[in-house]
């Protein structure tokens, strides 16, 4: 079974997590290193994927630094996200040629993780958006996916609302989509949950639905991993 290395991080500034991206992604396009996934949260944080609309933000960006919050264009598919603590962040870079998988197969294997996660774990019915890319309950958007694929490598990925601030998604219009609301996990169960408890379930799911076996390593692994040429 092929190999995930999994760094889990605390909570990190989104462009220190962007830099380390795109090291990992040249690394992995080189062969210089195994599939890997950095697990993290971030600040509060706007992220534009390519198709993104200013309109679809619309908190004023002094006030988002106001109250400590940034924004960044991405290299991501799809519209404007939000990021911030009590929320997994997930970013697998992983060879999908050496997996022997297409973009859409991969993209599906991702909701499916939060599918089967929700459903076996806290007994909650999560669907695929017809009609918009993400896990949802209901109504309501629990994951968003949004992901690039360079020389058949990924990079970004997830976002899974665990403990999250779910009032600063009035700062945007969630993906550009309307009339659809954002959940968590606490809202659902009425109180916060274990984060650390919640990555090592991100991890099984993914490792099991992507036939990955997981290996965890530490801040001085990852850190030898960046240093390779």
């Amino acid at each position: 079974m092929p190999k995930l290395l999994v760094s889990v991080q605390g909570e990190t500034d989104y462009d220190k997590a962007l830099k380390v991206q795109e090291k990992l992604l040249y690394l992995r396009q080189q062969n210089k290193v195994e599939d890997i996934m950095l697990i993290l949260q971030h600040p509060p944080t706007l992220t534009m994927g390519k198709n993104a609309k200013d309109c679809n933000v619309i908190i004023p960006e002094e006030e988002l630094k106001k109250q400590g919050g940034n924004i960044y264009k991405t290299s991501r598919g799809g519209d404007v996200t939000y990021h911030g603590p009590g929320q997994i962040v997930g970013y697998p870079i992983i060879d999908l040629k050496y997996n022997g998988i297409s973009v859409r197969e991969y993209i599906y294997k991702i909701e499916e993780t939060f599918i089967q996660l929700l459903n076996y774990e806290y007994k909650i019915a999560a669907v695929k958006g017809k009609a918009y890319r993400g896990v949802w309950i209901d109504n309501e958007k629990i994951t968003a996916i949004g992901c690039a694929v360079k020389r058949w490598v990924t990079m970004h990925g997830f976002a899974f609302n665990i403990n999250t601030n779910l009032e600063h998604y009035n700062w945007i219009i969630p993906c550009g989509i309307t009339g659809k609301g954002i959940t968590s996990l606490q809202k659902i169960l009425g109180q916060p949950q274990d984060i650390v408890q919640v990555n090592k379930q991100v991890i099984k799911y993914f490792c099991k639905i992507l036939n990955l076996e997981p290996e965890i390593i530490n801040e001085q692994k990852l850190h030898e991993v960046l240093e390779r040429n």
